[in-house]
């Protein structure tokens, strides 16, 4: 699990102390009358490398389902975390987070240094909120600290304070924004709750090259040229993708779109082995950032304008 110690002040020291050890060492050195000092010097730990410990130890965590842990080959949360540049001191938004997939990896992470904050949509008129998250971090203090749900209209979403936010996280949800006609507001949303400099990170099911989004919207997947426009029209620069999260099996024309794949098989019996053999879908992993800069007004709507976008 986390360590006790400040999350801010501990990565600084481990980088001041990797700078301190070879000064130190060569003093001791030149006080015996040697050039290089005996032995190998064995380098402290690295923020990086600090981060990394940390996600393994809470991939490995008890609370974490055995079904949950089949899934880390097709969503690799390791590898896709370490690239969003999440650390254990940050502020986290996650958007959508479902069932809590990756509240159980991202809230204990985030437990002693850091906040974790789910954010998840308000229930449409006559249906009940949900619960799930709720229940799941009151039964388990220990594991997900003081874990928040904060509760947003799709339509004019708010995540909390303006610039409060050091990455906002959301996986396989664009999809859903997109075909609900919310995606622009929620990207806008986005942009305002992040600092300047923090990181949008994106994961959603990857459209094949050349297709239209009208061709492919209703299928669950998307195109990535239509996921970065999302993104920069609200302020946003792409910085980097990845192909962490890809999959050359997915042919990306099944019956039921992307929900044909597992985990969903909505086709049930029918062409299980072959689907299941596929996996889960190939998948999108893009990495976007808020400008340190100030960014033209257009980009950059008021609340007011916000909460009357589609």
């Amino acid at each position: 699990m986390t360590s006790s110690v400040p999350g801010k002040w501990l990565l600084a020291g481990l980088c001041a102390l990797a700078l301190a050890v070879p000064a130190v060492a060569q003093t001791v050195a030149e006080a015996d009358g040697q050039d290089q000092p005996p032995g190998e010097l064995v380098p402290p730990t690295s923020a990086v490398d600090f981060t990394a410990a940390q996600l393994d130890s809470v991939l490995a965590g008890d609370w974490r389902s055995a079904a949950e842990r089949a899934r880390d080959r097709y969503r690799h949360p390791k590898q896709t975390l370490e690239f969003f540049g999440v650390q254990p001191d940050q502020t986290v938004v996650e958007i959508t987070p479902g069932g809590g997939w990756y509240a159980d990896i991202l809230a204990p992470l985030l437990r002693d240094n850091g906040q974790y904050v789910a954010a998840v949509a308000a229930p449409a008129p006559g249906k009940a909120a949900e619960d799930t998250l709720k229940q799941k971090f009151a039964a388990a203090p220990a594991v997900f600290g003081d874990a928040r749900i904060v509760i947003f209209d799709p339509k004019a979403p708010v995540f909390g304070p303006p610039g409060s936010a050091d990455t906002v996280l959301t996986f396989r949800n664009v999809h859903n924004w997109v075909m609900a006609g919310t995606a622009p507001a929620m990207f806008k949303g986005f942009f305002r709750v992040l600092r300047p400099g923090g990181v949008l990170g994106v994961v959603d099911h990857r459209a094949a090259a050349g297709v239209s989004l009208d061709a492919v919207k209703g299928s669950g997947y998307l195109p990535v040229a239509a996921v970065v426009k999302l993104a920069t029209d609200a302020g946003f620069k792409l910085e980097e993708s990845s192909e962490i999260n890809a999959n050359p099996a997915d042919t990306k024309d099944y019956p039921k779109g992307v929900w044909t794949l597992p985990p969903t098989l909505a086709l049930g019996e029918t062409g299980r082995a072959k689907y299941l053999a596929i996996g889960e879908s190939d998948r999108m992993t893009l990495r976007f950032v808020k400008p340190e800069g100030p960014v033209p007004a257009a980009s950059v709507p008021s609340p007011a304008k916000a909460a009357s976008s589609p």
